[in-house]
């Protein structure tokens, strides 16, 4: 203030001393504008005051503000639309059908959950439920009540679909050397004990189905171990230990399949291609249930045959009564 109050008397010592009324005006309005100008340049904030220690230190104060800042923020979630409550947690657990896929979900609205469906209704609504671009395979599914971890019900056997499987089947034949043409012109794509041993050696396996004569059985037991997890390894039950190589490779170049019951009781089987259509699929369907029903162990008490359901490749499942 001291400052503005003697530039303003100089101003007017100035303007008095050559006498000038405009010159005396300004000095007049630099003198009243001294006040004003001393409160905006001497107005200061007051330096906030800390401790070193307590309430008052900075750590504390910090402290403080965080905490407040914390209240508000429930305070401002609290006020939140209802809207935002009606939404589902991140972290919720979502049905099965909720995660699939776009195509997926829109061919389960085809099927009613809690129907049971006729074996001929579910065949033909599997067909028209394959999400996928390629020929997808129509599987059924059987729940048995057999206790696998018996030998006596350890379901398990073969089965020639009358209509096909659909797939090219690539047999080996493991046989004496006589009978190596029998087993080519019965439609086998590869012979020669030598020729299929040798490759197994190098754990090469260029087959779907191996089949042997009982006799070259000892020539195998060595590569058990690499082909039986891949269920390739020949067994009597399944009809790829025989005599008879020309009947067993033209049964399997049919057709025939091998069914055998998991840990959990039920036996997974493809029956088919979704190209084949209802009809065709209804005959292997009705061939394998007949096959897996004439297999019942004798020493079995209760209920056989649980439950039924037919699937495609990727496909939503659909409850049948067999």
């Amino acid at each position: 203030m001291a400052e503005a109050k003697k530039t303003a008397k100089s101003v007017k010592a100035k303007a008095e001393s050559k006498g000038t009324k405009k010159e005396i005006k300004e000095a007049e309005v630099v003198a009243e504008a001294a006040p004003l100008i001393e409160t905006t340049e001497d107005v200061k904030p007051e330096p906030k005051t800390t401790a070193k220690a307590g309430k008052r230190s900075a750590k504390a104060v910090a402290e403080a503000e965080e905490k407040e800042a914390k209240q508000e923020r429930k305070a401002s979630k609290a006020e939140a639309p209802k809207e935002d409550a009606k939404k589902p947690a991140k972290n919720a657990t979502r049905s099965k059908l909720e995660r699939s896929g776009k195509k997926f979900r829109e061919a389960a609205k085809l099927i009613e959950a809690d129907k049971i469906y006729t074996l001929a209704e579910a065949l033909d609504l599997a067909t028209k439920t394959s999400p996928v671009k390629f020929d997808g395979t129509v599987e059924l599914h059987i729940n048995l009540g057999v206790d696998p971890r018996q030998a006596d019900q350890n379901v398990r056997g073969t089965v020639s679909l009358p209509e096909g499987t659909g797939k090219s089947v690539r047999v080996a034949v493991i046989t004496e050397a006589d009978d190596d043409k029998k087993a080519t012109t019965a439609g086998a794509d590869l012979v020669g004990a030598e020729k299929i041993l040798g490759a197994l050696d190098k754990e090469q396996i260029e087959f779907d189905i191996l089949i042997a004569t009982p006799n070259q059985m000892a020539k195998l037991a060595k590569y058990a171990r690499l082909l039986g997890p891949k269920g390739l390894m020949p067994n009597p039950k399944s009809g790829t230990v025989t005599a008879d190589v020309a009947k067993a490779v033209k049964e399997a170049k049919a057709g025939r399949v091998e069914y055998r019951v998991d840990s959990a009781g039920i036996v997974h089987l493809g029956i088919g291609k979704v190209s084949f259509g209802a009809a065709k699929l209804t005959t292997n369907a009705n061939a394998v249930i007949d096959a897996i029903k004439t297999a019942k162990p004798a020493s079995l008490k209760g209920t056989y045959i649980k439950n039924a359901h037919i699937t495609t490749t990727m496909g939503p499942s659909i409850k049948t009564q067999i």
